[in-house]
């Protein structure tokens, strides 16, 4: 991206403005960078751990499979699942708030005496399920916001103030020669008048 300036002291100071902003901008960038990586990595930990706790409470039921089999299915469902906004470095992530469930009435006194277990069973298994993808969707906005921001830091690290820094050297280069070969041109002019004003008295 080339930078368009003039060569003159209101480019130049326009110049030096823009460079200030950039530079004064980018400690925060590289820090929401890092802090951004840190949280990405957390949210996949978190989301892999639900996922072996989902895997461990599997297993740990696989005893109880014969009794499945008398379980009602669709006794219980998912009616809702609340989430809400949760700030994290700087951008909105979601957060699991509350499961709904909808669980059909069933008479205690007919049904096993595990029915109640097994819902509750089911209603464990399903919010380590459902944490574990709200953590992945984190992860995934808070990854994204993360490139973004590293293609900021690298815009503003490795072209824009090296642009600015350069355009601010050719500005202030062209104004010393502008003002050298005035001195000079001044110079020579006095000279010659010298040199006029000399011949004249002879």
């Amino acid at each position: 991206m080339a930078i368009k300036f003039q060569y003159n002291k209101t480019s130049l100071t326009e110049m030096g403005k823009q460079l200030k902003v950039r530079q004064r901008a980018l400690p925060t960038l590289q820090n929401k960078e890092s802090a951004l990586r840190l949280e990405v990595r957390k949210a996949k930990a978190e989301s892999e751990q639900l996922l072996a706790d989902l895997e461990a409470a599997l297993r740990s039921y696989d005893h109880m499979a014969a009794l499945w089999n008398e379980f009602e299915p669709g006794l219980i469902s998912i009616k809702d699942v609340d989430l809400y906004t949760k700030k994290v470095a700087g951008v909105k992530t979601p957060a699991l708030g509350e499961i709904h469930y909808d669980i059909r009435p069933f008479n205690a006194f007919v049904k096993p005496a595990w029915y109640a277990d097994g819902v509750a069973i089911l209603k464990e298994l399903s919010r380590l399920g459902i944490e574990s993808e709200v953590y992945l969707e984190k992860a995934r906005i808070l990854d994204w916001q993360r490139k973004k921001t590293t293609q900021k830091v690298n815009l503003y690290e490795k072209v824009q103030i090296p642009g600015y820094q350069e355009a601010i050297r050719k500005i202030k280069r062209y104004m010393e020669d502008e003002e050298n070969l005035s001195k000079a041109s001044s110079k020579i002019v006095k000279n010659r008048h010298a040199e006029e004003e000399e011949a004249s008295r002879v």
